[in-house]
């Protein structure tokens, strides 16, 4: 469990004087932060640096500047000595975590200062002792939260909307509960083997991570993000989409080569430029999602590109890589008439001497029958029982409340087609939502990078989709389905299969090559009546409609499947043995990977121990016993 009172980061630290000129300053790029107290029941934030001496701050009269925490910023102002530390370049999750912490310790202290022994005070003479706060309890937790809403030294409540802030009111930092309530950085506990892929990732190590669809590999890549230092790190993806989904940018506005039809020595003289040479100079963790998309060509030629960019002759010029992605599904889009090529097919995925590991567990669907039918689906092998099992779904009636399913198309013009035809048949008028642009100019670079339409058309009736989560516990959900009821005060009001929600705009955020935010702002809806398999990736459908006789690519029959939430709530139309296939090479490679793993099941993992008999524990890792068990297991 990483340590929540403690932070690394860089550190600068600014004492102004009277007239606001900085007469005295400390800045660290590489500092250690940790919450202390003292043996008077004060707390202190000290500041550490090799070579330096370590700087005592106590945290009283404090505002604290959080919108930016999830980019691993974060100041904190010492009002009473007009003093300012900024944060920067710390792991978000971190971060988070230490906020929150010294919000937790600080409210809790506030009812104990009031109290104060007398023989606490008499000790306030003596030299001051130190000693680390110890970590955040549940019940310390609890009692924050429930005076998150009061105001604090540390943490007022938010002004009024009628109030505005006037002098007295000072410059304190916003309300405390953002801390606990929704944030871009995912906070739920990580399982087992989601815990042993973290491990590998933040111990330095090349990592590719699979699994099948809907055991979380985004959610994990997420927390992998958050808890590695930001400046050096970049997250990207094969597509747009995905690279939003966690954050990043596309691998090809990273590599700077384009969609790399050049020459290696024109895409390396590409690379060469200043501004994406900086890029490759700075990186020191690249994070790669839906690695089964990128063509291997490309990727050998972003490696060569990396190491002589780099001027390094390790793989990737240094560059620790994670990847992620499941190769039974998506394969790259192949160029002309060349066959398609994957990455692991590449010379460049062998020199990287990567670390395998598969998730298992499956989140996205709890049936044990469908979950048995995909992981079949998967690998191209369909039963006479589970083909008719899929076949049978034609008959179900999963409408509800006037919500129809989403019929999900092989190829994305069928669907639009399909969407623009069909609200055109509704009455009544339009209403028409532009979206608000950051750069209006760079509207298309927005619309291949987020899920949702720069122009929205809708009208009473319209079958929708929610492309962003609003409320978990309300089923409010990407990827939840709905029907357009009414419209009040400029809003569509939706009816969705258990609540009804009036859409207001929300914010995407899409990060550029050089480290740049351009923001979308727009009611986060979409016409579902159809949609593609390939924008359907990473969406969970819980009305959803196929006809899986056009499908064309290995793999896309299991990802139209996967996107569902249950059996009962999906259709498959003439469903056919025939449409599920997987690719040759694919079943190769995990089958040789199979026996890679076999020849190294058994190591010994973690802190060296002993047990009563003398024989050092060791831990089952990996295996795979046959294409119908999972790729890996962690016991």
């Amino acid at each position: 469990m990483e340590n929540e009172n403690g932070l690394s980061c860089s550190v600068k630290i600014e004492w102004l004087n009277t007239q606001g000129i900085v007469h005295r300053n400390f800045t660290h790029k590489s500092a250690y932060l940790r919450l202390i107290r003292s043996n008077v029941r004060e707390i202190f934030i000290e500041a550490s640096a090799p070579k330096s001496a370590a700087i005592k701050l106590q945290l009283k009269g404090i505002s604290v500047h959080k919108k930016f925490m999830n980019e691993g910023k974060a100041s904190i102002k010492f009002q009473d000595i007009n003093c300012t530390m900024y944060l920067s370049n710390a792991p978000p999750n971190q971060l988070l975590g230490f906020l929150r912490t010294m919000f937790v310790k600080m409210t809790g202290e506030k009812s104990n200062n009031a109290n104060t022994s007398l023989r606490t005070q008499l000790l306030s003479n003596k030299p001051k002792q130190f000693e680390e706060i110890s970590p955040v309890t549940c019940v310390e937790i609890d009692r924050a939260q429930a005076k998150a809403s009061k105001a604090t030294d540390t943490t007022p409540s938010p002004l009024s909307k009628k109030r505005k802030l006037s002098p007295k009111d000072g410059t304190k930092g916003p309300a405390a509960k953002k801390l606990y309530s929704s944030s871009p950085i995912p906070n739920e506990p990580l399982d087992i083997e989601q815990k042993e892929v973290m491990e590998a990732c933040l111990s330095g190590r090349n990592v590719f991570f699979t699994g099948s669809a809907g055991t979380g590999k985004s959610y994990l890549l997420k927390r992998i993000i958050g808890a590695l230092p930001p400046d050096v790190t970049t997250a990207t993806a094969s597509t747009g989409v995905a690279a939003c989904h966690i954050g990043g940018i596309t691998l090809h506005q990273f590599a700077g080569i384009g969609v790399g039809d050049a020459t290696l020595e024109r895409s390396i003289d590409l690379a060469s430029r200043p501004g994406s040479a900086t890029v490759w100079r700075k990186c020191k963790h690249l994070i790669i999602d839906e690695i089964s998309m990128v063509d291997g060509a490309y990727f050998e030629k972003i490696e060569t590109v990396a190491r002589k960019v780099r001027r390094n002759d390790r793989p990737f010029g240094g560059i620790q890589l994670i990847l992620c992605g499941d190769f039974f599904q998506l394969p790259p889009v192949g160029k002309s008439n060349n066959p398609v090529k994957f990455c692991f097919q590449t010379k460049a995925w062998d020199s990287c001497r990567l670390s395998t590991y598969e998730l298992k567990r499956v989140h996205r669907q709890s049936d044990d029958e469908f979950i048995k039918i995909l992981n079949k689906v998967r690998i191209g092998q369909i039963p006479e029982s589970m083909a008719q099992r899929l076949a049978a779904t034609s008959k179900q009636k999963i409408e509800k409340n006037g919500i129809l399913a989403t019929r999900l198309c092989s190829h994305t013009n069928d669907a639009n087609v399909i969407n623009e035809s069909k609200l055109e048949a509704l009455e009544g008028d339009k209403q028409i939502f532009v979206a608000e642009d950051s750069d209006p100019h760079l509207a298309k670079q927005l619309d291949q990078q987020t899920s949702v339409p720069n122009r929205l058309e809708l009208k009473v009736g319209a079958q929708v989709m929610l492309l962003k989560n609003i409320n978990l516990a309300a089923g409010l959900v990407n990827g939840a389905r709905g029907v357009v009821k009414s419209f009040e005060d400029g809003f569509p009001v939706v009816r969705f299969r258990n609540k009804e929600h009036t859409a207001k705009h929300e914010r995407w955020m899409v990060k550029t090559a050089g480290g740049a935010t351009l923001t979308r702002k727009q009611i986060p809806l979409k016409l579902a009546w159809a949609f593609s398999i390939h924008k359907s990736q990473g969406l969970t459908l819980d009305c959803v409609e196929m006809s899986l006789g056009k499908v064309f690519e290995a793999g896309q029959a299991y990802v139209a499947l996967s996107r569902a939430q249950s059996l009962d709530t999906l259709r498959v139309l003439d469903f056919k043995a025939s449409q599920v296939w997987a690719n040759q090479n694919v079943l190769d490679f995990y089958r040789s990977l199979n026996l890679q793993l076999e020849t190294m099941r058994l190591i010994p993992l973690g802190r060296k121990q002993t047990t009563k008999s003398g024989i050092k524990p060791i831990k089952r890792i990996m295996s795979m016993k046959g294409m119908n068990k999972p790729l890996v297991t962690i016991n």
